[in-house]
């Protein structure tokens, strides 16, 4: 596994717009359905990565928290599910039930959402306001598969709430890290 950073997109951004198929639910989900009039919170996840894996179980922690407090959240997997048919929509929806993902898990078949969002690793955390635009990109947290810190989401928390708050939220923000978002060659 190759340890990858978010490439950090620009704060200020826009929320690009989205209609992707739910592997949970089966409906197709756009970013109107999961926005919120207080934040969302889009992330880019995967099956296999063990630095998803790792982060699982606070990123539920997050969205349940978070949730309750009206913050929209989504997942969305981007990789090439040919080459790496773990990361494949069936295993998705199995994958989302097992973790107990609070929020849609999308499939981003294409990889034109991955690219729109700049997204490079996963998980890549992005969190927009109520207008949609970008006031956060970056890690949940400092922990890793290999290190000893807690899984907190002290980031992305952070963050959400600056955002509740009406607060600006701290313009230093660390990029995430993990394994490359596969991309289909050719």
């Amino acid at each position: 596994m190759a340890f990858t950073e978010s490439t950090m997109l620009e704060l200020g951004t826009k929320a690009p717009d989205f209609t992707l198929p739910d592997t949970v639910s089966g409906k197709h989900i756009s970013l109107k359905d999961i926005a919120s009039d207080k934040a969302t919170v889009i992330m880019f996840l995967c099956n296999h990565c063990p630095y998803v894996i790792h982060v699982n179980p606070e990123i539920v922690h997050v969205a349940k928290d978070y949730q309750a407090k009206g913050v929209g959240f989504v997942g969305i997997s981007s990789n090439d599910a040919e080459n790496y048919p773990q990361d494949g929509p069936d295993k998705m929806k199995i994958h989302a039930a097992e973790v107990g993902y609070p929020f849609p898990y999308l499939y981003d078949e294409t990889q034109e959402i991955a690219r729109a969002y700049d997204a490079a690793c996963t998980p890549d955390f992005y969190v927009f306001d109520k207008d949609l635009i970008l006031v956060y990109r970056g890690r949940l947290d400092d922990a890793r598969p290999k290190n000893d810190n807690p899984l907190t989401g002290k980031d992305l928390r952070a963050a959400l709430d600056a955002v509740l708050a009406g607060e600006s939220v701290s313009e230093t923000q660390y990029p995430s890290g993990g394994c490359n978002i596969k991309w289909k060659v050719g």
